[in-house]
């Protein structure tokens, strides 16, 4: 698994827009510190929660310099109807190949619904270099993480 201190594994995929375009997460270390927020899926319960927190404390990472991206298994095309929906001003990356999941060591099953290869919920943060630079993955995937720390590691990291 991906961990504090590594360098941040690169990816390329789409972006949850009406038009999905190509982001390269090495192509966007001048953003850093970059937040990617691992979430299981859009439009269930515990990460309707986590991205709306996310959106409320848009403000505080836009003002630590930081930029936020959420990352989920979900199409593009799903994902910018829950970004709609939902209002959230950032954009969500597009995993359905679930390489990014893997990449970061996050991928999970959860048999009673029927989902398989989702990613578990978990927060990096990468700085302007790539590395990681704090981690947080959910020991269960409704759990969200402590938005204060992860904020102080923002600031830490900006």
């Amino acid at each position: 698994m991906a961990s504090t201190g590594d360098t941040a594994p690169d990816f390329t995929a789409k972006l949850g827009r009406d038009e999905p375009e190509e982001f390269t997460l090495s192509d966007h270390l001048e953003e850093a510190p970059i937040v990617l927020a691992f979430f299981p899926g859009a439009f269930t319960p515990p990460c309707t929660n986590e991205m709306v927190a996310f959106q409320d404390d848009l403000e505080r990472f836009h003002d630590s310099g930081a930029t936020l991206y959420g990352v989920s298994a979900d199409s593009p095309f799903s994902q910018n109807a829950f970004r709609e929906e939902h209002g959230l001003e950032f954009d969500l990356i597009s995993d359905m190949d679930g390489e990014i999941i893997d990449a970061y060591g996050l991928g999970i099953d959860i048999a009673d619904l029927g989902l398989y290869g989702i990613s578990n919920r978990a927060v990096f943060v990468v700085d302007s270099e790539g590395r990681i630079t704090y981690e947080w993955v959910a020991e269960d995937p409704t759990n969200e993480p402590d938005y204060d720390e992860l904020q102080q590691a923002v600031e830490d990291a900006a």
